[in-house]
């Protein structure tokens, strides 16, 4: 196998846009691409650039009417159908939607496939991880769910054990839900609590199918958490489950909308306990599958201030060349930001909290504790159906 990271990127990818005004605004993924170039990330890892996704590719998930809605509304987006979530406020429909949405889901698939094939250790797409997307219909700012059909296609190449990690802010439900019956796929998703946010699942209690059980676990975050307590819950849950299911592939997904200047959330982690975490599913994925990790994006709304730093040292990391945080940022991309957004960019690689401190599980936990609660929730809930210890 190569030691190789590979990082998927095609220009074209930066039209997945709802338009002005929207909060996914392709100014992050084109400020990221840049600022991986500015730190010579780019001279560390193969730049490819896959092929969209084709309708047979997009049908492992997504159902034949939905896409041919999706493209309907793309070559007319006044004809979008909000039956299939498609013409909303939150997925307004524009020209060209599926082609650059099958573009997206193209990069994440053709990332699963190197990975899995062994010409790339790591793959990243950071363009990736539009994981609300449901089997018929768009969702929460998601057409194409790029992470389910990235999965898909590895069990499609034979893959018999795909873990699925999400630290985004809000619950992977679409991949969940793509795969709730099927016990050869681990998700596992560390969110806010449903009551305060966006989609309002991912209860603990949501464990899988009777055929599933314990394929699917939730970790409800209290609104206002930060490093500590998130970084204490991803310890408290994940490396267990990865030890107990021995996956051949670890697919993560790393948005960025955990940061506590994301305008769309409410929980109060730093840019440093995020590069944290993607450290720590860069060393789950060799301790439990072999080194096979493929990285996506996701969401983030800070699109200046936190998403260009988070992404660009989720690829330092996968290609063996993790940033210093107290790197200082190159002043030719400042002046990009500035240039693209009239706004200032900022100055060095971390938010002034590394190394980030937090508590192990291990070492004991308080009952009366909003989030030592939500841990013990999911312990409960989801550690005995695979036979665990909560």
């Amino acid at each position: 196998m190569s030691g190789c990271a590979q990082l998927m990127w095609d220009e074209a990818v930066t039209g997945y846009d709802f338009g002005r005004g929207h909060p996914m605004d392709p100014v992050r993924l084109a400020l990221t691409r840049s600022l991986v170039g500015a730190l010579g990330l780019d001279r560390q890892v193969r730049l490819v650039s896959a092929e969209p996704a084709g309708e047979s590719t997009l049908r492992l998930v997504h159902r034949l009417d939905y896409i041919e809605a999706v493209r309907t509304a793309s070559a007319d987006p006044a004809a979008a159908d909000p039956a299939y979530g498609l013409g909303t406020v939150d997925d307004p429909a524009f020209a060209g939607m599926h082609e650059v949405s099958a573009l997206i889901a193209g990069q994440s698939v053709g990332a699963a496939e190197a990975v899995w094939r062994g010409d790339a250790l790591h793959a990243v797409n950071f363009t990736g991880g539009l994981h609300h997307a449901m089997p018929g219909a768009a969702s929460g700012f998601c057409v194409y769910n790029d992470a389910a059909l990235a999965i898909a296609r590895l069990l499609e190449l034979g893959a018999e054990r795909v873990a699925y990690v999400d630290v985004d802010v809000h619950h992977g439900d679409g991949v969940q839900a793509a795969f709730w019956e099927d016990p050869r796929v681990l998700t596992v998703s560390l969110h806010e609590h449903p009551r305060t946010l966006f989609p309002q699942t991912g209860w603990p209690q949501e464990t899988g199918a009777d055929s599933a059980e314990g394929s699917a676990v939730n970790v409800a975050l209290p609104a206002g958490t930060g490093d500590a307590g998130w970084l204490r819950a991803f310890h408290a849950i994940v490396p267990e489950l990865l030890a107990d299911f021995r996956p051949q592939v670890l697919v993560t997904q790393h948005g960025a909308d955990t940061h506590f200047e994301d305008p769309l959330a409410h929980l109060a982690v730093s840019l440093d306990a995020q590069r944290a975490v993607q450290a720590a599913c860069h060393d789950l994925a060799h301790e439990h599958a072999e080194g096979r990790w493929v990285a996506l994006g996701g969401g983030g709304y800070a699109v200046v201030e936190v998403v260009p730093r988070s992404w660009t040292h989720l690829v330092g990391i996968a290609a063996g060349r993790p940033v210093d945080p107290e790197t200082v940022i190159p002043e030719s991309w400042r002046q990009e930001v500035y240039a693209r957004t009239r706004q200032l960019g900022p100055l060095r690689m971390t938010d002034g909290r590394w190394p980030v401190p937090w508590a192990a599980w291990e070492a004991g936990y308080d009952p009366a504790d909003r989030l030592d609660q939500a841990i013990l929730a999911t312990r409960r809930a989801a550690f005995p159906l695979r036979g665990l210890l909560p």
